[in-house]
């Protein structure tokens, strides 16, 4: 069972606790818990209760249950609570924008015991008089439930990631050595995969159900001969769309390669094989970019520590980042703004730095560089004074309050922290969540635009959950002259892993090497940071 499995579970436990009164700082307890287990990919299978309890933030309660979870999958307290709670209720709490409370008041009031009852209650308008809710609450809700409802079955790639591997382990086992590729969205490197296609040579392919009951997704068995796999990958690979604007019609070559050859066309990895015109006509012309790769990065900027909402300490992350051969580290806590998140003071600020000058003597030539992650405030300004920013090297300007925002109100408070001197980069530009939550809506030539014009880097969140910015806005930025800047978001040293994501979603906007931020060396980096500041 993973971290994420189990923070789930403590999550679930809390809303149940919650649901059925149970004491407010026993649910808190396990509320926090849940959140600070969920940022982390720290590995708890194995551990003792000892070592649990060693874990920051985790005491000997929470420490008990997580091995009781470890052990049984489960907890006494949940199944008990369970017992308690109809099943379609907990359904119910999983839409966003109803909590414990507010299930239990139209549980209780209205007798809403499913999903199926909530939505008929919205469309009949029952929530509108119920004391805490009205029309607005009563909208969002009939939103998210028509949101969940059509991202059913849907999973993020680095959900299925290690499912293709499961699979693929199944069928290489006594397939009498026939080729076996994935294609289709997965070898996309597609955000979001509800389904898997499988090309493999010959007749029969065996272990095929086997295959079948471990994916949670439909696969699609695709055969070919030995001469045409290539032909057939290339075909189950590419999307409709891009075969259309191709003017593909069927080939008789044998290789991908050839086949774009044939075309005129330069060959397009497959992440580029989409519906944009842009890339067509970079192959037309013979022009399109060595793509970046995850080789090509420096550094890693955008990340957090022990001094806000991490799990791990500076000096560990600073070591771990040193570890994996990185030249820089940029390190950016939570502002103040952030209570939730345990953002930081002034004082702490202060304190920060001063370990960081440390560190630096320590990790020479390695270097971690001073930032923030400041909240971009519901008027566009940033966190902090103008002598607390001056102090950092470099800040990414982010919104994570207030989110349901019109597109002129959101465009009107980003810009306004883009023309802000002292933003280096805008982070997470629509703060989307993944199969949880649209982003604000915002235009993006707007935005681009503006960061073109104040020299504003756009961050492509690498979080599996998050890939902010949309890799369909990427060219654009290339055209301004906009580079982008790929970020973990890390919370645990683990989370460094998560820069593969979003090279593979890079990839697909043409990024290469030259336009990424952070395929700056530290000489260079540190060049621009220093020449920025002196601007100010």
């Amino acid at each position: 069972m993973n971290t994420g499995d189990i923070a789930d579970i403590l999550e679930l436990t809390a809303k149940l606790m919650e649901l059925h009164e149970t004491n407010p700082f026993k649910v808190k307890a396990v509320s926090n818990a849940a959140y600070k287990l969920s940022k982390t990919r720290i590995n708890l299978e194995g551990k003792s209760l000892e070592e649990l309890e060693q874990i920051e933030g985790i005491g000997k309660g929470i420490a008990a249950k997580i091995h009781e979870i470890l052990n049984n999958g489960t907890t006494q307290e949940l199944e008990e609570l369970r017992e308690k709670t109809p099943d379609g209720i907990i359904e119910v709490m999983g839409i966003k924008g109803l909590g414990p409370k507010k299930v239990r008041q139209l549980w209780h009031e209205l007798n809403i015991e499913s999903v199926g009852e909530l939505l008929y209650a919205c469309n009949e308008n029952r929530l509108v008089d119920l004391k805490g809710f009205g029309t607005k609450t009563q909208d969002s809700i009939k939103q998210s439930i028509e949101f969940t409802q059509k991202n059913a079955n849907k999973f993020h790639y680095a959900t299925i990631e290690p499912y293709v591997e499961q699979i693929l382990d199944i069928l290489t086992k006594n397939n009498n050595g026939c080729r076996i590729a994935f294609s289709g969205d997965y070898r996309r490197k597609c955000e979001i995969i509800d389904k898997l296609t499988v090309v493999y040579t010959g007749a029969k392919l065996n272990h095929q159900e086997e295959a079948e009951k471990s994916s949670p997704v439909p696969i699609e068995f695709v055969s070919s001969t030995e001469q045409d796999f290539e032909k057939v990958l290339f075909e189950t690979t590419a999307s409709e769309e891009h075969l259309k604007l191709i003017s593909y019609s069927g080939t008789t070559s044998t290789s991908e390669k050839e086949i774009y050859q044939s075309l005129g066309l330069d060959y397009l990895e497959p992440e580029l094989r989409e519906d944009l015109s842009l890339v067509i006509d970079a192959a037309k012309k013979h022009s399109v970019p060595a793509l970046i790769n995850n080789d090509d990065l420096k550094g890693i900027l955008h990340n957090h520590s022990t001094y806000s909402d991490g799990m791990h300490s500076l000096e560990e992350m600073a070591v771990y980042c040193k570890e994996l051969g990185y030249e820089y580290l940029g390190i950016c806590d939570h502002s103040q703004s952030a209570f939730y998140a345990n953002g930081l003071k002034p004082d702490v600020v202060e304190k920060q730095h001063k370990e960081i000058e440390k560190l630096n003597l320590q990790l020479a030539p390695f270097k971690i560089f001073k930032g923030i992650e400041s909240d971009i405030l519901n008027d566009g300004a940033l966190d902090y004074n103008k002598d607390i920013l001056s102090s950092f090297d470099f800040i990414v300007a982010s919104v994570h309050s207030n989110l349901k925002m019109n597109e002129e109100k959101a465009n009107h408070r980003l810009i306004k922290a883009i023309e802000n001197p002292f933003t280096t980069i805008l982070g997470h530009p629509t703060g989307r969540l993944l199969l949880a939550r649209n982003g604000y809506p915002i235009n993006h030539k707007k935005i681009i635009d503006a960061c073109a014009a104040n020299g504003v880097i756009i961050e492509l969140n690498a979080h599996p959950y998050r890939l902010d910015i949309d890799w369909r806005w990427i060219p654009y930025c290339l055209e301004k002259g906009v580079k982008i800047s790929i970020n973990p978001d890390a919370h645990q040293k683990e989370g460094y892993s998560d820069m593969k994501y979003g090279v593979n979603v890079a990839r697909k906007g043409m990024l290469n090497k030259d336009n990424c931020f952070n395929a700056l060396n530290l000489t260079e980096i540190e060049t621009y940071f220093n020449l920025r500041k002196s601007k100010m």
